[in-house]
């Protein structure tokens, strides 16, 4: 099945045989397919917001708490001025990679029985550029947790780095204390050596002596000044308090992220259900989808949905169709699975009022329901096109008063056995009743529907019901035909006359649409167009 049918319904082809001009998608016609299909929109993006606000008062809040803690270089004198010297600056790459190291973070599994993984992902260290700080973020359930891990943190830092640099002070004694040990070993040795030196190698041997206890003031002075270095990594500038941790901060923030998320998934949902149930949504589709020309577009009355129509729009369409047709005429209102019922009594009544004798027919049990349309439309036709005739009949000029014009109302009228072959076509000879002609037809052929009182005058003109088999011979017959997807009676009768199309915008499926007119011209039909009806709910 083709998007765009060909052949001589087709309206917008290129004189050369060529295919319709493309239609320019405009951002309106974006923004069609998810205001149709707002319910689905508003559904999801619900869901969403349900889904976070379920997130927010379910999961617990995560509380971030920080504490500052300024690194200290460890230098042998503190008192004196550096200027560029190296030992004055401290790596603050390496001093970050110990405070998340493993020993850091043991010490606070150990203490709050987390998870590993766990506190690893809950502890962040921060670096400013330039300064020799460091910024530790904990994040955890409660504000008491957050303030307790994260000051935890800074002084497990402190502590590893101040064990760090006592074991390499250790270190660095112990290697002095065995130097010394050496020295003092050598200077043992010497003075024996002089002892019991002769006299001429006592010189060498006190200048070798004297140089000994030189190396071993050096190393003296050496240890006393490592042994007096102060090995603090630095001080917790700034703790973490309770009072200064605000908690669930960023909860209204969920709850904005839930109903975006769920709005922008249920505008793709939108298109993606839309490509597969296509709804006609504009004039351009439905003339797309058949082919076919428009004929009018009928609006609704009050709000959207409403299956109340504009009567000037209706009468507008009634215009077209009998600018299209000549008396007599059979027209069967097709629609693929809607209920053309109040567009057919809207017709009638719209090409009634102009002088025509209309017949409206239907075999599905409408006719009760297409009367009362009828009747509303007539009681809302202008005074103009709808003078109002008398209810008790004029008296006619120089005589007396028949049979037919009886001036009371008559309330029961059986229908004659015997119909006459002609009945009278004075509107003043009897009182008409709105009733539905039942039995079989008559012998003549021609409808029995004005001998059952079954004739509503409109205007200039009438409207009578029945069946399509009591159809009349002469004026225009509308068919009220049932919807085509089930009942193939509308295609048949339009195969007797022509056919107008029903569309309701936002109900009438593109798909459905398209198989009618399939349906019609494999059957020989070629409608007079179709009717956009703005009744529908997408």
């Amino acid at each position: 099945m083709t998007d765009a049918p060909g052949g001589s319904w087709s309206a917008d082809a290129a004189p050369g045989g060529g295919g319709a001009p493309g239609r320019t998608v405009t951002l309106i016609d974006l923004l069609r397919v998810p205001l149709h299909r707002i319910r689905l929109v508003a559904g999801v993006a619900a869901v969403g917001l349900l889904a976070a606000l379920g997130y927010v008062l379910l999961v617990p809040s995560a509380v971030t708490a920080n504490a500052v803690v300024a690194v200290r270089p460890v230098v042998t004198d503190a008192f004196t001025p550096s200027g560029a010297s190296a030992d004055r600056a401290v790596n603050m790459n390496v001093e970050s990679g110990i405070a998340t190291g493993t020993d850091v973070v043991q010490r606070l599994v150990d203490a709050t029985g987390q998870d590993q993984r766990d506190v690893r992902d809950a502890l962040e260290v921060e670096v400013p550029t330039g300064g020799q700080i460091l910024r530790f973020l904990y994040t955890a359930n409660s504000p008491e947790d957050a303030v307790a891990g994260v000051n935890l943190a800074a002084q497990a830092y402190l502590d590893v780095r101040r064990g760090m640099y006592e074991r390499q002070r250790e270190d660095m004694l112990r290697s002095y204390d065995e130097s010394i040990t050496k020295v003092q070993a050598q200077q043992t040795a010497l003075q024996r050596r002089i002892a019991s030196a002769r006299e001429g190698a006592v010189d060498a041997a006190v200048a070798e002596l004297a140089g000994v206890n030189n190396q071993l003031t050096q190393l003296s002075s050496a240890r006393t000044e490592i042994a007096a270095v102060d090995v603090n990594p630095g001080w917790v500038t700034r703790k973490a308090e309770k009072a200064l941790v605000a908690a669930g901060g960023n909860r209204p923030l969920y709850l904005l992220a839930g109903l975006l998320g769920g709005t922008l998934l249920g505008i793709v949902l939108a298109y993606v259900w839309e490509s597969v149930d296509r709804r006609i949504r504009s004039v351009d589709d439905g003339r797309d989808a058949t082919g076919l020309p428009l004929l009018g577009t009928v609006r609704s009355k009050g709000l959207r949905g409403s299956r109340h129509a504009v009567d000037a729009d209706i009468r507008y369409v009634g215009m077209a169709i009998a600018e299209r047709v000549r008396e007599p005429a059979r027209v069967a209102l097709l629609s693929t699975r809607e209920d053309p019922t109040v567009m057919t009594a809207g017709l009638a009544v719209a090409l009634a009022a102009t002088g025509r004798e209309v017949y409206v027919a239907d075999d599905s049990g409408r006719l009760e329901r297409l009367r009362a349309e009828v009747l509303a439309g007539l009681g809302r036709l202008p005074a103009a096109a709808n003078p109002a005739g008398p209810v008790v009949p004029k008296p006619r000029e120089g005589g007396a008063a028949s049979v037919d014009d009886v001036t009371e109302v008559i309330t029961v009228r059986r229908p004659s056995p015997h119909p006459t072959p002609r009945p009278s076509t004075d509107p003043d000879a009897t009182m008409t009743l709105p009733r539905v002609a039942s039995g079989a037809p008559p012998a003549s052929g021609k409808s029995k529907v004005k001998t059952t009182a079954d004739e509503v005058p409109v205007g200039a003109g009438s409207v009578r019901f029945g069946t399509w088999r009591q159809r009349a011979a002469n004026g225009l017959v509308l068919f009220n035909a049932p919807p085509a997807e089930a009942d193939e009676r509308g295609v048949a009768a339009a195969r007797q006359g022509t056919a107008v199309v029903v569309v309701e915008q936002d109900r009438t499926r593109q798909g459905d649409l398209r198989r009618l007119a399939e349906r019609l011209r494999a059957a020989g039909v070629t409608p007079l167009g179709f009717v956009l009806t703005r009744t529908g709910r997408g």
